[in-house]
C-alpha cells in the first residue's frame, strides 16, 4: 500500500479538543471504523453529529464500520465469545476494507477512528492499524496529549505490556509479536454479552 495513515480515539475528548488534535496532525480525511457510531455521553461524537462537525471544519468523513469494525455479527468470528482478530482479518469484507480506506487515505491526510483513549486498547490499533502496516502503510497514533507514535513504538509498548519485551530463546521475533497481539486482543476485545447482562465498555 504504502499509505500514510493515522489512527485516533475519541476518548472524552471535548468537540474544541478533537479537532485541535487533527488540526495539529493536518488531517484532512477521517475514517470511523466503530461498529456502532454512538455515544449516550459524548453525542457530538454520534455519527450524524461528528461528520456535520468535521464538515464545517472541512474534514471528508467515511463510515467503514461494516467492514473494519471491532464486534463482528456472525458467531464463528469470535472464540468463547471474544471478537477474533485473527479470524476477523482473513474475511474478505475486512480486506476490501483495507483496501478503502487505503484509497480514502490516497486522497488527502487521514485518519482512523475508534472510540477508547489508548491504542493497545482497541481494535484500530490491535486489527486494523496491525493489518495496515503489514500492508506496507505508513501508521501512526495520534496520542491524547497530541503525540504522534509510529506503530512501531507502540509494539514495542505491546510487547513489553505483554511481557514479550528482548530476545526469545523459544519465539523468533515475530512470532512474540504476534502472540503479544493475541494476548492483548483477547483481554480488550469485544465480549459478546450474556442473555441478561448488559454489554460493558469494550473495542469496536
Amino acid at each position: 500500500m504504502g499509505t500514510a495513515l493515522l489512527t485516533i480515539g475519541h476518548s472524552n475528548h471535548s468537540p474544541q479538543r478533537f479537532l485541535e488534535l487533527l488540526r495539529a496532525a493536518d488531517v484532512e480525511r477521517l475514517a470511523d471504523v466503530r461498529t456502532v457510531p454512538f455515544s449516550r455521553r459524548l453525542p457530538h461524537f454520534c455519527r450524524g453529529a461528528l461528520e456535520a462537525m468535521l464538515g464545517k471544519a472541512g474534514i471528508d468523513y467515511l463510515f467503514l464500520g461494516a467492514e473494519l469494525g471491532g464486534r463482528p455479527a456472525r458467531p464463528e468470528l469470535y472464540s468463547a465469545g471474544v471478537a477474533d482478530y485473527e479470524r476477523m482479518a482473513t474475511e474478505a469484507t475486512f480486506r476490501a476494507g483495507l483496501e478503502r480506506v487505503s484509497a480514502f487515505a490516497a486522497g488527502g491526510r487521514a485518519v482512523v477512528l475508534c472510540a477508547e483513549r489508548e491504542p493497545l486498547d482497541c481494535h484500530r490499533c490491535l486489527l486494523v492499524g496491525r493489518r495496515l502496516a503489514e500492508a506496507g502503510a505508513r501508521v501512526a497514533h495520534i496520542l491524547a496529549d497530541g503525540t504522534i507514535e509510529r506503530h512501531a513504538a507502540t509494539e514495542a509498548r505491546l510487547l513489553a505490556a505483554t511481557g514479550r519485551a528482548g530476545t526469545s530463546l523459544l519465539c523468533t521475533p515475530s512470532e512474540d509479536l504476534a502472540a503479544a497481539y493475541r494476548t492483548r486482543a483477547r483481554r480488550v476485545a469485544f465480549r459478546q454479552p450474556r442473555i441478561g447482562v448488559p454489554a460493558g465498555q469494550s473495542s469496536g
